[in-house]
C-alpha cells in the first residue's frame, strides 16, 4: 500500500515542490532525503499514522515560539466563501449584509470568526486608528497592500475589499488597473472600493472589464474631507441629494458590484437601495440599506477618538485593555509574574552538575 507525504521546506509551505511518493518499504529513505523539513502532510491517514508512529517520529520538528499557528486555521465552520452572488442573494432575501473594517492579521481572524460576517473592508481609516495619521489622504499604496495582505491571512468565508487609497485611482484608467491589480495580486483582496461618483465612471468600466469587482462609495467621502470643509452629512439638499442619487445609478450602471452610501438622511439612503439593483451598504444612511459597515475600532471601543452620531460601540475593549496593562505592569513590579506554574525548572542534579562545570572555569 502507497502513501503520498508531501515535503514542504521552511519557509515555503504555500509552495509545494516536493512531492514523493512513499511505501511501507521505502518510507526511511525518503525521510532521510528530506533535510530541513518541518511540515508533513500526509494522505490516507489511518495507514500514514501507524506508519509515522513506528518510523519518523524524530523528523516532526515543530519550532518552540509563544504563539503558534491555531490548530482550526484557515477554516469558518459552517460558512462557504461569500461571493458576489451570495450578497446578491442576501438582497433579494432581504438578509441584511453584515461588514466591519480589519486592518491586520488578528482583526481580520477575529472577523472570521464569527459565519454571520459578510464582508470584511481593508478600509483606509486605518490609516488613523492604525498608523496615527491625520487623514486617509496621508496613506500610500504599499500601506494598504502591505495591511490588506496581513488581513487576508486572518480572512477566511467573507469576501475581502480594499479602499484604493487617495490618488491612487484619479489618473488615467491604465494607471488605475495597474494599482487595482497591486492592490489583488500583492494584497490578496478580492475586490476594491473606490470614493467617487460620476468622475470615477470611466475607471469603475475599466476595472470591472478587466475582472476586478469594484465597491463604489457615494455620499460623504472621507477622502475628501478638505474639499467638503469637514466630514459633513451629504444629501440634505434637493440639488444634493439627486446628485448623490445621479453617481450612484451611474455607478451602478458602470458596473459596480456595490455601493457605500454614507453619511446621508436615511430617506435617501433607503430610497437609493430601493432604486438599485444592487447591495447598498450604509454608514450613516439610515436602516433601510441593504446591510451595514463600521470601523472596527469604533463597533469594539479600541478608539476613543471623535465619536459620530451613527457609531455604536458594541464593546469596550479599550478598558479592558488598559486594565490589562495594568494589572500586568503590577505584577511585574511586586514579583508576582512570573510565578511557580509559568516557570521552567531544571534537575536539582543536573544543575548540580553544571554550577560544578561553571565553577571549575
Amino acid at each position: 500500500m502507497e502513501i503520498v507525504v508531501n515535503f514542504i521546506p521552511y519557509g515555503a509551505r504555500e509552495n509545494l515542490k516536493n512531492h514523493i511518493l512513499v511505501t511501507t518499504t521505502n518510507i526511511k529513505d525518503a525521510c532521510l532525503k528530506a533535510d530541513s523539513l518541518i511540515y508533513i502532510r500526509i494522505e490516507m491517514f489511518l495507514l500514514a499514522r501507524r506508519v509515522l508512529r513506528n518510523n519518523i517520529p524524530q523528523i516532526l520538528a515543530r519550532r518552540s515560539m509563544s504563539v503558534r499557528p491555531r490548530k482550526d486555521q484557515g477554516t469558518s465552520e459552517g460558512r462557504k466563501k461569500v461571493t458576489i452572488q451570495s450578497l446578491q442573494d442576501q438582497r433579494r432575501n432581504k438578509v441584511p449584509i453584515t461588514m466591519l473594517t480589519a486592518c491586520d492579521y488578528s482583526t481580520g481572524l477575529a472577523c472570521s470568526s464569527n459565519p454571520d460576517l459578510d464582508m470584511i473592508l481593508v478600509g483606509d481609516s486605518l490609516a488613523q486608528v492604525c498608523l496615527g495619521y491625520n487623514s486617509t489622504t496621508e496613506l500610500t499604496l504599499q500601506e494598504m497592500i502591505h495591511h490588506a495582505r496581513a488581513v487576508s491571512r486572518g480572512t477566511t468565508h467573507p469576501l475581502l475589499v480594499a479602499d484604493m487609497p487617495f490618488g491612487t485611482y484619479y489618473g488615467s484608467p491604465a494607471s488605475a488597473t495597474a494599482n487595482a491589480v497591486r492592490l489583488i495580486q500583492e494584497g490578496r483582496a478580492d475586490a476594491v472600493k473606490l470614493e467617487g461618483g460620476s468622475e470615477i465612471l470611466p475607471v469603475v468600466r475599466q476595472l470591472t472589464s478587466v475582472g476586478i469587482p469594484v465597491m463604489a462609495h457615494v455620499g460623504l467621502m472621507p477622502q475628501r474631507h478638505v474639499a467638503l470643509s469637514g466630514y459633513r452629512v451629504q444629501g440634505r439638499s434637493i440639488d444634493n441629494a439627486r446628485r448623490v442619487l445621479d453617481d450612484a445609478l451611474a455607478l451602478e450602471d458602470a458596473g459596480a458590484f456595490s455601493i457605500v452610501i454614507e453619511a446621508v438622511p436615511k430617506e435617501l439612503g433607503s430610497y437609493i437601495t430601493q432604486r438599485l439593483k444592487i447591495p447598498t451598504i450604509g454608514i450613516g444612511a439610515g436602516p433601510g440599506t441593504s446591510g451595514q459597515v463600521l470601523v472596527w475600532d469604533d463597533a469594539m471601543g479600541t478608539w476613543h477618538g471623535h465619536k459620530a452620531k451613527f457609531v455604536r460601540r458594541f464593546a469596550d475593549l479599550q478598558t479592558a485593555r488598559d486594565s490589562g496593562i495594568t494589572e500586568y505592569t503590577t505584577a511585574v513590579r511586586e514579583g508576582s509574574f512570573p510565578g511557580e506554574a509559568e516557570n521552567y525548572s531544571m534537575d536539582n542534579e543536573k544543575w548540580d552538575k553544571f554550577l560544578a562545570t561553571v565553577l571549575e572555569k
